[in-house]
């Protein structure tokens, strides 16, 4: 089947990594959906962005820590698309927070999104998901510094990994492939979020080219590993950042 002919959802699409991760898949010829949670506005933006270079998409309205709106993601893909072929789990939240500061709201919300988020999709997928599809979730570099104040969004990544992991063993006989790639400080709202100046250029040159990392960088990691190109590359966790070790 060629890529004109398969479908993919991208989780947590409508602003950021995500849509830019949309517009790349769209513009390989992906019929691309447009997950979000709900900003319908940048959703709506990012559709229009993805059809005015002549793309297919549609949007859908889904809380991924939500088990029925998981159910129903997958159901308008396949109702839109006819099936399920590739998945990107890049929906995710983060808060700098130092353990001893941690609310509990705080920790529910990042392991409900990033933990419990990728296990629904990752397991709706096992269901329904096309034999020969792709799999990309997103876990973080941050666990290679284990800077203070990542604790928590560290410890919801690390679990993201593992998932990756043996997920990728589970799809054996079904040609399936289950990576993930981990960024490092990227110029997103999520990232850039609540942090100073000079934090920000702190970060920036944690990696040799001494700058941000750009939504477009990670697009095309994640366009990669769900191409025919990574066809040898399984289970495996991929560093997107520009060297910072």
């Amino acid at each position: 089947m060629s890529v004109e002919h398969k479908s993919v959802i991208v989780t947590g699409a409508s602003r950021g990594i995500g849509r830019a991760i949309a517009e790349r898949l769209a513009a390989d010829g992906y019929a691309v959906v447009v997950n979000y949670a709900g900003n319908r506005a940048a959703a709506d933006e990012a559709l229009a962005a993805i059809k005015a270079s002549g793309g297919k998409a549609i949007a859908v309205q889904a809380d991924v820590a939500k088990s029925a709106d998981v159910v129903r993601l997958f159901d308008e893909t396949e109702k839109a698309f006819g099936g399920v072929d590739a998945l990107v789990n890049n929906a995710g939240v983060m808060s700098m927070i130092p353990i001893a500061e941690t609310e509990e709201a705080a920790f529910e919300r990042m392991f409900d999104v990033n933990v419990r988020g990728t296990f629904l999709t990752l397991r709706e997928a096992c269901k329904r998901m096309r034999d020969g599809g792709a799999i990309v979730n997103f876990s973080t570099s941050a666990t290679l510094l284990q800077l203070p104040g990542y604790a928590t969004y560290c410890a919801t990544k690390a679990a993201v990994d593992v998932y990756t992991t043996i997920l990728a063993k589970e799809m054996r006989g079904r040609s399936i492939r289950v990576n993930a790639v981990a960024p490092g400080p990227v110029a997103t709202e999520l990232f850039l979020d609540g942090k100073s100046p000079e934090t920000v250029s702190r970060l920036a040159n944690l990696n040799p080219f001494a700058r941000l990392g750009e939504p477009e960088d990670i697009a095309r990691v994640v366009a990669f590993l769900l191409s025919p190109e990574a066809g040898w590359i399984n289970g495996q966790t991929v560093r997107a950042n520009g060297g910072m070790n």
